[in-house]
């Protein structure tokens, strides 16, 4: 524990008797004092005592320091030594290296023209038999020792083609020296085949090392693609069979062939040649030329597949330009069926399309009119609608639009599918080129031969403006000829812009479609005009229910209707066919058209109000009818027919108000800019407008 003098006191006091910490002793200071004095000269001697040991231990200390410096410069001056002794050692094995490779190298200088010479004089012996005639040697007696004798029937077939004409042909005349290298060939390519039945690769990698150095090694190759082939195309889909071949192949060539990138090539090479072409001709030459639908479908997955297996193959060492080699096999099989192919996809998709739209001009019991689409038409067309003279019998069309939400999927679907063909099997120089040719046949059978058709249809189907029946088809026309678009539209830019995005034909696609949607424009604002059969239907409804004394009722004291009969069918009738604008059309075409319709509308209503003479009471109805005009007027949603009616509104108010205060509402906010002629107009259509008190007010 730590030293506490304070502590260490206390506790020498109490064991002191008279120290005065003890229960029931006296204190004494002098006893006390001796005790503490005592103990002092206690603790000086054994302060005494411990600082001897200390000096002791110090002066022991510092000699064995000394000592151990003294052992420690002993062993420097051995390591020295040591180092010395060592360097010497390292250069005396140097030398002695050296001396043993300058040794060996003589060795060498001298063994390997000895062997060479052993070797020389075995070849001579076994030269001397083929020229004797008669081989004696084991080494082509003893069938287990093929690979010995194959090393030397090359090197002596070597030999023989530097020999002298004479000799050489004394060499090849002997009895067995003129096929034992063809034998020993064939035994060489027999033994690998057997090997490779028995799964041996190790015996395998050993012949076809040997037979690497003759004429027959690329026979070796031949043999072992072929029976790689025995039994692995036995399920009916040849890629994926192809694909597990080369893999498979793949893993044990390298370990065979001292060239496995070559061998592995050759295989596929086989494979594209021989198996694949054979199965897409098989394929394809079927429904060449009897169901082009079906050749086309072949074709684009034929050649889809192929170029998948070709991609997994792209996985493997075939060498170093693996992409140019797949790409040559691909089109060898290919070739003949691609250079017509947008030939044959033009031809059917006509055929297809033009089948499509009969069946379906069929299934109405209709069949298609020639109209006539030039200036002359559509002058006739406008001067007929405008002047309802009858230049010549509107089409009946029965509410059929002719345009057919199946028809337009089908006819986009087969042009969906034709684009992928194209894209799939055109060659990148041909690819926009197809593609515009494909987009040409989707305009000519979809935009001009339904949609172009159903609206000429719908535009000689529009009545004129007098006649009595209220046929509106057109507005169904536009409302399904402009969802059509927006479907041909999207295909426009999903699958042919993909395709010509960065080519010349770009622009001429969109110029195409850009005329396109001209011409059809031009028919829809033709169609407006349907807006005058509109307005006749109104005029019919007013003639016939609105009456003069309507608004000149000859008991003004009991009038009980709000507004009039006339005006609560023309207003149901205008709310309809603004609902029925606002389905058939989008965008600002509804509020175009909507204007349009809500300026001939009021003209209608001021004009048809300016053809009676109102009383008092008679002019608080006309108020009141136009006032559920303006209600009406508020569904188009158009500012300025809003204004128009209100104005008219105005206009009414001059029917009832008092002769004193005609000049004060005539200069109000809503009439002061109108002509003084239109207000005079309205007054005089007052019952009272003849007193000489009302003319007096106005002038």
């Amino acid at each position: 524990e730590p030293f506490v003098a304070d502590e260490y006191i206390e506790r020498l006091a109490w064991r002191t008797p008279g120290g005065g910490s003890r229960g029931g002793e006296a204190f004494d200071p002098k006893r006390l004092l001796e005790e503490f004095v005592n103990h002092i000269q206690e603790l000086q001697v054994m302060d005494e005592r411990i600082q001897r040991k200390v000096e002791k231990l110090e002066q022991q200390c510092q000699k064995e320091a000394k000592e151990f410096a003294k052992k420690v410069q002993e062993l420097q001056k051995s390591n020295q030594v040591a180092f010395q002794h060592f360097q010497e050692l390292d250069e005396h094995i140097s030398y002695v290296a050296t001396k043993v490779c300058h040794l060996g190298d003589q060795l060498e200088g001298v063994n390997t023209p000895r062997q060479r010479a052993v070797e020389a004089q075995k070849l001579m012996k076994y030269f001397n038999e083929f020229l004797d005639g008669e081989l004696k040697s084991d080494v082509f007696t003893n069938s287990e020792k093929i690979k010995e004798a194959a090393d030397i029937i090359q090197k002596l077939h070597l030999i023989a083609q530097e020999l002298p004409f004479d000799s050489l042909v004394n060499f090849c005349s002997s009895h067995s020296s003129a096929g034992k290298y063809h034998d020993l060939e064939c035994q060489l390519i027999q033994e690998f085949t057997s090997a490779q039945r028995r799964g041996e690769i190790s015996r395998m990698r050993e012949v076809a090392a040997v037979l690497l150095h003759f004429k027959g090694y690329s026979h070796c190759v031949d043999v072992y693609i072929k029976q790689c082939q025995e039994g692995a195309f036995l399920r009916n889909d040849v890629f994926e069979d192809a694909a597990i071949l080369c893999q498979r192949v793949n893993k044990q060539v390298g370990e065979v062939f001292s060239n496995p990138e070559t061998v592995l090539a050759k295989l596929i090479q086989n494979i594209f040649e021989v198996k694949l072409q054979g199965y897409v001709k098989d394929q394809l030459e079927e429904h060449r030329k009897s169901d082009a639908e079906q050749y086309l479908k072949n074709l684009y997955d034929l050649y889809t597949r192929t170029t998948n297996l070709s991609s997994k193959l792209m996985e493997f060492n075939l060498g170093t330009d693996k992409q140019t080699f797949l790409s040559k096999l691909i089109k060898s099989i290919f070739i003949s069926y691609l250079e017509n192919y947008i030939e044959v996809e033009i031809g059917y998709l006509k055929t297809r399309s033009a089948m499509i739209l009969q069946r379906y001009y069929d299934s109405k019991n209709h069949q298609k009119r020639s109209i006539g689409t030039g200036g002359i038409q559509d002058l006739k067309e406008r001067i007929r609608q405008r002047t309802n003279l009858p230049l010549g019998p509107s089409i009946d069309t029965h509410g059929e639009t002719f345009l057919s939400q199946e028809v337009v999927v089908n006819l986009l679907q087969e042009t969906k599918q034709a684009f992928e063909r194209c894209h799939r099997l055109s060659d990148p120089s041909d690819l926009p080129k197809n593609a515009f040719r494909i987009f040409s046949m989707l305009v000519e059978f979809l935009c001009t031969e339904h949609i172009d058709y159903a609206l000429e249809t719908g535009l000689a189907g529009i009545p004129s403006s007098d006649s009595r029946t209220a046929n509106l088809y057109f507005l169904d026309v536009v409302h399904q000829a402009n969802t059509i678009f927006h479907l041909f539209d999207k295909q426009f830019n999903d699958h042919l812009m993909p395709l010509i995005s960065s080519s010349p034909k770009l622009s001429e696609c969109l110029q195409k479609k850009k005329d396109i949607i001209e011409q059809m424009e031009v028919k829809l604002d033709m169609g407006i005009d349907t807006l005058n059969c509109m307005i006749g239907q109104m005029k019919h409804i007013l003639a016939a229910e609105q009456k003069k004394t309507d608004f000149k009722p000859e008991d003004e004291n009991n009038v009980l209707i709000q507004y009039t009969n006339a005006c609560v069918k023309v207003c149901g009738y205008v709310r309809k066919q603004v609902e029925k604008i606002r389905h058939s059309m989008d965008g600002k075409n509804v509020d175009t058209v909507l204007m349009e319709l809500g300026v001939r509308f009021h003209r209608l209503i001021y004009e048809h109000l300016q053809q009676y003479s109102y009383s008092c009471m008679g002019g608080m109805l006309a108020i009141c009818d136009v006032a559920e005009y303006r209600k009406c007027a508020k569904d188009f949603k158009i500012p300025l027919v809003l204004q128009l009616f209100d104005t008219l509104h105005a206009l009414c108010n001059l029917l009832v108000v008092a002769p004193d205060n005609l000049k004060q509402v005539c200069s109000g906010e809503q009439l002061a800019s109108l002509d003084k002629n239109i207000l005079h107009s309205f007054v005089q259509l007052r019952a009272d407008y003849r007193s000489a008190r009302l003319a007096r007010h106005f002038s």
